[in-house]
Order: C-alpha cells, then structure tokens, then sequence
C-alpha cells in the first residue's frame, strides 16, 4: 500500500510540475510550433519555386534553340541573356557558351560582362568553375593586355588543377603569337615537368618547342 501511494503521489507531483510548466510556457511553446510550421511550409514552397524556375529556364533555353534553327538570332541571344542572369549555374552556363558558340553576340564588352556575371552570381563546383576560368583567359586572350590575362589566368597558375597544363599551353601560345618566345619557352618547359599528364598536352608542348629553337 505505501509503495503504491508513493507512486501514485509521484505520478501527480510529476503531472502538477508538467502542467506548472506548460502554463508557463505556452505561449513560447504555441510560438516554436507556429515558427517550425512556417519554416517547414516555407522551405516546401522554396523547394517548389526553385523547381518551377528550373523548368523556366530549360524551356526558355529550348526556345532559343529553336529561334536558332528559324534562324532568329536576335530573339535567341535575348532569350539567352535573360537565363544567364537568372542566375541558374547548369543554364546560364549552358545559355553563355550557346551564345559563344554561336556568335550571337559581337560586342566584346556585352560579352566578357556576361561572363564576369556568370562567374560571380554562380556556385560551380572547383573544377567546373577552373574550367570556366580558363575559358575566360581563352576568350580574353585576344582582346586584352599581357598584365591582364596573367590576372585572369592566375587562379589556375597557383593551384594544382586539371586546367593548370592548358593555361599553360594558352600561355606559352599567347607569347610566341606576340614573338616573345623566351617567355613562351618557359611556360612550355613547365608542362613538361608536370607528371601523368596527357600525351597530347605533352606533344603540343614539345612541338612548339621545337619550333622556337627553329625560330
């Protein structure tokens, strides 16, 4: 008898403190739930827009392709533009080489913009973005100071990534094109230290070399 009076005491000082406890709080308890709800219904919505601008975005991609092939570049290259800065890193990667590729755009300045926006307002993952670097350097190349395409090209330089021997390249290509060849030597005898790389990579070095010693 006593032990079960004990229990059935303990079992009511337990319910009294539970009660004195909800008393207390519900108001912050009623709030947390209230706030885990709209956070839950929020990321469900969030979810939901992301996943309806995606599928914007790949048929207005389509769209452009098929302005393309009626030969309506003007509305392709618009198209095109406005997915680059929405700002999506599969479609305004793939909406900004498509204008490359295609020539949709002359202006130089409109076009390394675009490319500048690219790079800042994605997230790629390191190597995609490496990749994007060096396709910057290339497309600059042409247009840009010695000073400057070694700036662009620097990220590449200073870390060991799979785009490192094509700066390289790009490099060594870029001064012999301006008759600088013991610059371009130098960039070339550095692809050729580098261990496991393409044979290709390797011949396309060797070969330049030999034609600076023939020079």
């Amino acid at each position: 008898m006593t032990e079960n009076f004990i229990e059935a005491q303990y079992d009511i000082t337990k319910k009294s403190r539970i009660k004195r406890f909800y008393d207390s709080n519900k108001i912050l308890i009623f709030s947390s739930i209230l706030i885990i709800i709209i956070s839950l219904a929020s990321f469900i919505f969030y979810l939901k827009n992301v996943e309806k601008n995606k599928i914007l975005l790949s048929e207005n991609y389509v769209k452009a392709k098929i302005y393309l092939e009626d030969g309506n570049k003007s509305e392709a290259a618009n198209m095109l533009k406005e997915v680059i800065y929405a700002n999506d890193s599969t479609y305004s990667t793939l909406s900004f080489f498509l204008i490359i590729n295609q020539n949709l755009i002359d202006d130089y300045a409109e076009l390394s913009t675009l490319f500048d926006h690219l790079l800042e307002n994605n997230r790629f993952e390191v190597e995609i973005k490496n990749l994007l670097i060096y396709k910057k350097a290339l497309f600059n190349s042409n247009y840009i100071t010695e000073t400057e395409l070694l700036e662009d090209i620097k990220p590449l330089l200073n870390n060991e990534t799979l785009w490192r021997p094509h700066a390289l390249l790009l490099l060594g290509d870029y001064f012999i094109s301006k008759k600088e060849y013991l610059k371009a030597k130098e960039f070339y005898i550095q692809i050729l230290s580098i261990n496991n790389l393409q044979k290709d990579l390797y011949d396309q070095a060797r070969l330049q070399l030999s034609l600076i010693r023939d020079d």
